[in-house]
């Protein structure tokens, strides 16, 4: 089999193209590939489809392929349109504004999905691919897939903030909690953050969606009960936040103890920081004895503990009745605590009790959401960070959006 014939299957080239010479350069270790038509082929305009003849060529342009033969194809023709003037044809190996074939793109895209991000770029079978080229694969796979996603009723949306970097630079990121995937990403948290995403929804899309699962921030508080139908009994504040603030509480009460302590000369609390954020059921079995003979000392910080721990039982409870019952024995406990850390998290709690008694009905939290922000610090860590806020937007879609990235 000749070499231009071996080259024409490997490409996988239909009328009217074929190849019309191979040069093998062997001191620079490539071979190029030269893709001709034949004269009088009729070209299809992009835009209306109709069948027209060729007006000219651009300059000789080169497309990368895989690195089994490292192929460079050239030519680009145009076509006249009557209808819609000068037109680029549309090439059977290569996507516009790409200056690599499809194979090699659906390659890198691979690459880089293996490595978390594009720094592995270099260092695999797609040598001699630069940053600015993976970014833009991978800037073109994310347009391609937001494309191609069908609009789909989320009936589950958790909202979350990112830290975009140093200085209060944030984003907000929306997923779905049944999919765990991302949705939307926009930056800031402001309550135009998330109003964006509610406004990008259908009125179908809108209706279908049962529970938001979020923090306490109001900004978004205020977009969800402005942008969803019936909101007020769709939001749950997310328990994870909750105990969050309930920790911080407890080392508060600790940590303002121990200085009285170590005033005194007692050393009781010191090196135990991490053992009162533990649940009980997760505290280290090398930690048990030690903490239990604390922990049994007539202590502030234990009382703290202790309310902390009896929180967690609110949500076992189905019926929000019972639970609101359960809420307000341990609210009384909380505010005879004479803790004011503590005090200060229940009378939190007390004021947006409805939307945190609403995990009864719908049972989720925003578990999946922070998983998926563990995932995105991976990425903007071994990237060593993104200054370009639009970069980093598309590293989450490309990795986090589940979406249909290879070309055609």
């Amino acid at each position: 089999m000749r070499d231009t014939q071996l080259y024409q299957q490997i490409l996988g080239l239909a009328e009217p193209w074929f190849v019309g010479r191979v040069e093998l350069k062997m001191d620079e270790g490539r071979v190029d590939i030269f893709v001709e038509h034949r004269g009088g082929a009729g070209w299809e305009c992009p835009e209306c489809h109709k069948a027209c003849g060729l007006y000219d060529h651009t300059d000789e342009r080169v497309w990368r392929h895989l690195d089994s033969c490292q192929l460079k194809t050239y030519l680009h023709p145009r076509t006249g349109c009557a209808e819609h003037g000068i037109r680029k044809v549309k090439l059977p190996w290569a996507q516009t504004r790409s200056r690599f074939t499809l194979l090699m793109e659906r390659m890198i895209i691979d690459v880089i999905h293996q490595c978390s991000t594009i720094t592995g770029i270099p260092v695999v079978p797609a040598r001699g691919v630069s940053w600015d080229e993976a970014w833009g694969v991978m800037q073109r796979a994310v347009e391609r897939g937001r494309e191609r996603k069908q609009a789909a009723v989320v009936k589950h949306v958790g909202v979350d903030e990112k830290a975009f970097r140093k200085g209060h630079s944030y984003l907000t990121v929306v997923c779905d909690l049944e999919r765990s995937t991302v949705e939307h990403v926009a930056e800031d948290r402001t309550t135009e953050s998330l109003a964006g995403y509610w406004s990008s929804l259908t009125p179908v899309q809108r209706d279908g969606v049962e529970a938001v699962a979020m923090d306490m921030w109001e900004p978004y508080v205020q977009a969800t009960l402005a942008g969803l139908p019936l909101a007020e009994g769709k939001i749950v504040f997310d328990r994870f936040h909750i105990m969050k603030q309930m920790n911080e509480a407890v080392d508060k009460v600790r940590l303002g103890e121990h200085r009285r302590l170590s005033g005194w000369g007692c050393d009781l609390l010191k090196g135990t920081k991490h053992w009162w954020l533990y649940a009980d059921e997760n505290l280290p079995d090398r930690y048990r004895e030690a903490f239990a003979e604390v922990k049994d000392r007539n202590l502030q910080t234990s009382r703290a503990w202790a309310i902390k721990e009896t929180l967690r039982e609110l949500w076992d409870y189905t019926s929000p009745a019972w639970a609101r019952k359960f809420f307000d024995k341990w609210f009384g406990w909380a505010k005879r605590s004479q803790l004011t850390p503590v005090k200060k998290v229940a009378d939190m709690i007390k004021g947006r009790l409805d939307n945190v008694l609403s995990f009864c009905r719908h049972r989720i939290t925003n578990g999946v959401a922070e998983g998926l922000n563990s995932k995105i610090m991976t990425i903007k860590r071994k990237c060593c960070g993104f200054r370009n806020v639009e970069n980093f937007k598309t590293a989450i879609y490309f990795h986090c959006g589940g979406l249909e990235l290879y070309p055609p």
